[in-house]
């Protein structure tokens, strides 16, 4: 039995892939549904537009997390050197953590984004509530990213073992 068989980095760039396609879908969404509230809110008062793109920069910022992770991920994807099946596979896990509490995420900045630029319209008391608000959505992708980064730097030390019978002497 193998502990590094030749597919086991597939499971590493499927980390790698996790990671930025759902934070980078979560970054999208709440650049999209933050935007739409921003172009409702630019032809009634054109002069709050720029304090009203908060939520659009924390959306970007959730990609970034993503990009972090896949980064720390494909420096650990060397050729010269074996890769077990359980880095694989925890790679992949981090990914995977990374990736969805970025979507999530994501999700919340868009809605909450959206909601509160539309109230701020009305009301300027709402901005720090609004700020506070896409603060506690935005930790939902940093607690990914902070898994992820634990999760990785458990790996550090895991070799294959040296097959026994290639040592026997016969």
């Amino acid at each position: 039995m193998s502990y590094c068989p030749p597919y086991a980095p597939f499971f590493g760039f499927a980390g790698v892939a996790g990671a930025m396609v759902f934070s980078t879908i979560g970054a999208a969404f709440g650049t999209g549904k933050a935007g739409i509230g921003i172009a409702g809110l630019g032809g009634f008062r054109p002069e709050l537009v720029m304090k009203s793109l908060i939520p659009v920069v924390m959306s970007g910022i959730i990609a970034v997390y993503g990009l972090v992770v896949s980064v720390l991920i494909v420096g650990s994807l060397d050729p010269s050197r074996d890769y077990p099946l359980y880095t694989g596979f925890v790679h992949m896990g981090a990914g995977i953590a990374c990736g969805m509490t970025g979507m999530a995420a994501g999700y919340a900045i868009g809605c909450v984004g959206d909601a509160c630029v539309r109230a701020y319209l009305h009301e300027s008391k709402v901005f720090v509530t609004m700020v506070l608000i896409l603060i506690f959505a935005e930790v939902l992708g940093l607690y990914g990213l902070i898994v992820a980064i634990i999760m990785h730097s458990s790996t550090a030390s895991v070799t294959c073992p040296v097959e026994l019978a290639s040592h026997l002497v016969l």
